[in-house]
């Protein structure tokens, strides 16, 4: 059997793609400088596998998360992969809900994160405000809310990128960019070392967001504070994974920043 007819996107994209430990880390220290303590109950909206979530209540016994997604396959996949390998205790701390991010009904948290873009899903300022707003009546009072973001002239233009991984390579590829509407075609592909593909394994249809339209739209929507964490560069120039407060940023031609909302 070839590579990829063994391989596991699911698994792949987790690999290739997120950094929850990072995220994990970068919210608590984030939300106990700005509030001078330790958030708790964490809601992840867009989550997949939910494999923030999972990782989230691992802190410890009075952490609680909260996955949301509407696509139950990929929901399934974490309830077969993860929830049997919890105990009691986790299990009774992590819920899993199938359901439109805008019309689920769940337990005010602490954070509210929306990670790798999927919020781009929105595609006009009425969507995207009446997300924000949602985002907002789900915090609780002290809440934070936490977004990525990417931009850069290379966010613009149609191109190719792999980035070898122990076993595959990762494949990102923007195939389409219209600037009246700044509406984004793009895919995720991967590559095995036996000449093997998994063409188009996601495929997204995005609207890329300005940074100050994102700012613009969260303050419409309630928040008091709009904050922006830039990623800094190691020796060679590209980004370090470490991020700081930045009000202006730099004209990279690639960046990525989180964006942070304060209720």
């Amino acid at each position: 059997m070839s590579q990829s007819k063994k391989a596991d996107i699911h698994d792949l994209y987790e690999k290739s793609v997120q950094n929850v430990e990072h995220e994990i880390e970068f919210m608590q220290e984030t939300y106990i400088n700005i509030k001078g303590k330790r958030a708790y109950v964490y809601r992840e909206d867009f989550c997949g596998t939910a494999l923030s979530s999972f990782n989230w209540i691992k802190q410890g016994e009075n952490f609680e998360a909260i996955a949301i997604d509407n696509d139950y396959s990929v929901l399934d996949w974490s309830i077969k992969n993860r929830l049997n390998k919890l105990n009691v205790s986790e299990l009774k701390r992590i819920s899993m809900i199938e359901s439109d991010v805008n019309q689920v009904n769940a337990k005010k948290s602490d954070v509210l994160a929306a990670f790798n873009f999927s919020y781009f899903t929105f595609k006009t300022r009425k969507e995207l405000g009446l997300y924000f707003k949602n985002t907002y009546d789900s915090l609780k009072d002290d809440g934070l809310l936490f977004l990525d973001l990417f931009g850069g002239s290379e966010a613009y233009q149609e191109l190719e990128e792999r980035t070898e991984h122990q076993g595959f390579t990762y494949v990102w590829k923007q195939n389409n960019f219209y600037p009246l509407t700044s509406f984004l075609d793009c895919s995720i592909s991967f590559e095995f070392p036996d000449g093997t593909t998994i063409q188009d394994a996601f495929r997204y249809q995005w609207r890329l967001w300005t940074a100050p339209e994102i700012r613009e739209l969260l303050l419409e929507s309630g928040y008091k504070k709009v904050m922006f964490f830039w990623e800094g560069e190691d020796e060679e120039g590209e980004g370090n994974g470490e991020f700081f407060h930045e009000d202006k940023g730099e004209p990279d031609l690639s960046w990525i920043a989180y964006v942070v909302a304060e209720k």
